[in-house]
Order: structure tokens, then sequence, then C-alpha cells
């Protein structure tokens, strides 16, 4: 047993009125601890299920994003003028709604925007659709990469994946307590905002509950990320909503190199994109949708790919506006220039 998590764990354990948030330190040292396993089985449970009932502050989010930094994997940088987007959804997948992350991915690529994914297999609580399974069914066979692999494919594609149970087995192996609790531990939320790419990176986070996101700009604050974008998206993810307003949050640096923080409520039937979202009936099924998109097929999924390709498109610096980003993303998809770039992706893992 270790000594000193029991004393970390105490301090957060030790009920409402008399618990205590721990520093940006001890949170660091929480995280090394569990993820070495220094901590027994049944003090990791007992800090994950303790933490998830006195829940989060941006401090020590950011001291668990240390620890990631610390122990987990990173693709290498890329060259200094060349952007990169990560885009954080959650590990537990989706199982109401069709993922529009893969199609974004492709359109940002083919523009010229480096992508950062990540993830594992399917997992708890949700136990729904991960990416890594999306990217499966396109051909994309990230599970079977070292990182060393990975890194090439990142480098020759733009596009990149870091898969938890092959590239960081100190994460996966913490997996099965998700199911054991029976509910997300605050890893769930870390992995929203972690960034697995040594460079800069602009960071892309979904949530569902407004607090998280203010946990969000509270550790990028102190771990000075000068851009990132809040989404609240699709199951959490950071797939932008057609059936009800997108409420987004942008940090961008301004005229004087600060960090500026904007509300932007974006609803979709304002630029015509209204309509239901896709709902998820099975992987093979969204494979066939995925691959009639890529074909430049109309239809409601070609609608929320536009829609969130354009938003990312824009984000990312590539449009000026809204409206030159959604005709682009729809030329990329049409034209075939996403297509083009699945079929790279493809050929740089052989």
């Amino acid at each position: 047993m270790s000594d000193a998590f029991r004393e970390l764990l105490r301090k957060i354990g030790s009920g409402k009125h008399t618990s205590e948030n721990l520093t940006r330190a001890e949170a660091e040292a929480a995280i090394r601890m569990i993820l070495q396993q220094e901590a027994t089985p049944a003090q990791i449970g007992a800090f994950l299920i303790a933490h998830r009932i006195k829940r989060l502050t941006g401090e020590e989010l950011a001291g668990m994003l240390d620890a990631y930094d610390k122990l987990g994997p990173k693709l290498q940088a890329l060259a200094p003028s060349q952007p990169v987007a990560v885009l954080g959804c959650p590990y537990d997948g989706h199982s109401r709604y069709a993922p529009i992350t893969p199609l974004t991915a492709l359109i940002l690529a083919a523009a010229g925007i480096a992508v950062v994914q990540h993830g594992g297999e399917r997992m708890p609580t949700k136990e729904g659709t991960p990416l890594i399974e999306i990217w499966q069914g396109l051909g994309v066979n990230w599970h079977r990469l070292s990182l060393k692999q990975c890194q090439q494919v990142f480098e020759k594609t733009l596009v990149g994946f870091v898969y938890l149970p092959t590239h960081f087995p100190l994460a996966h192996k913490i997996v099965p307590y998700r199911s054991q609790i029976g509910k997300r531990p605050p890893l769930a939320t870390l992995e929203l905002i972690w960034s697995p790419y040594s460079g800069d990176a602009h960071i892309f986070s979904g949530f569902v509950h407004p607090p998280t996101e203010n946990f969000f700009r509270e550790a990028h604050a102190l771990r000075g990320t000068r851009h990132f974008t809040t989404v609240k998206g699709l199951e959490g993810s950071c797939d932008l909503p057609r059936a009800r307003t997108a409420i987004i949050g942008t940090c961008s640096l301004d005229s004087d190199g600060k960090p500026h923080f904007q509300r932007l409520l974006l609803p979709a039937h304002d630029y015509g994109f209204q309509g239901n979202d896709v709902p998820l009936s099975s992987t093979p099924e969204l494979v066939e949708q995925i691959h009639s998109v890529l074909q430049g097929k109309p239809s409601e999924l070609m609608k929320s790919a536009i829609w969130n390709g354009g938003f990312y498109l824009w984000r990312c610096g590539v449009c000026t506006d809204l409206k030159a980003g959604f005709a682009k993303a729809e030329a990329l998809l049409s034209g075939g220039e996403a297509a083009a770039k699945l079929q790279e992706i493809n050929g740089a893992l052989k």
C-alpha cells in the first residue's frame, strides 16, 4: 500500500464538509501513482469514485494533465509553421448519433491542417462506438501501428491517431476501473482536453455540462494554452449539432498576445443546415454513409459534415469566415479531395 497515496485519498475523500481540493502538484502525483500502479487497486478505485463525488477543479485538472504529459505518448512536432488541431472526444464513444469527427479530420487534412485524434477501444461506461472502430471500417488500422509508425503516417498525411492500448498501456490498464465503479472517473474529463502532441496545437474539446467547460478554461490558463475551442457537442464530442444551437467557447490571442475567451452561439438554421442529427444504427452502416459522403452524394450526413467541416476550417484559419468555410468544406467533399486524403492514409499504412 502507498502511504503517500493514502494521504491524498484521505484529503479528497473525507466527506462533503471536510474534504479538500488537491493542489496541482498533488493531483499530478496522484495520477502518476495511479498510472504506475504504485497505489493499490482498492486505493485507485476509492480515489476515482471519491473524486467523482467531490468534482474536479481546474487546478487539479492541470496537475493531472501534467502527469499525462510526463508519462504519456506524444506525436512529435511538425514544422513550426504547420497548423495542428487536436480533436478531443469522449473515449466511451457514441451510442445515439453518428460521429462526424473522422470526416472533419479528413476535411481539415485535405485543406492542409494536421489533425491528431486519440482514444481506445469500446470503453465503459457507455460502451459506445469509438473512433478507432470507425477508422477500422474505413480501412485505417491505427491499432496495428507502433507510435513510430503513426508518426510516419502523421508526417506523410497530416492525420495521426494515438491509440491507448498500444501507445499508452499505463492508461489502458485503468480502463477496467470505469466498469467497476460504474461512473466516468475524472480521467474521462482529462481525456477531452489532453493533447498527445509535442508541439503547439489548437485543442478542440467536447463537453456536456457547463462546469466541465469552466474546468477546461481554468486548466488551460494555468498551463498556458494559447488556442483552444470548447464545443457542447453531440454526446459530449466536438461534433457540432444541427438540431439545436451549437454552444461554443473560443480562445485565441488578442493583439497584445493575451488569451481572449469568447462565447459563440451557432444555430444551424441561420446558415441553412437545419435538420435532425443523424442517428447511429451500426458501425458498418455508418461506414457506408461516410463513403457516400466522400463520394459527394447528398445526404443528411453530408449536411452535418459540411456544417462541421466549415466551422473547423474557419476556426483553424483556413477560411476568413463561416460562409467561406462551408463552401470550402463542400468543395473538398464534392471534389474528391477528402476521399483522396483517405486513400493517401490507407496507402501510407501499407
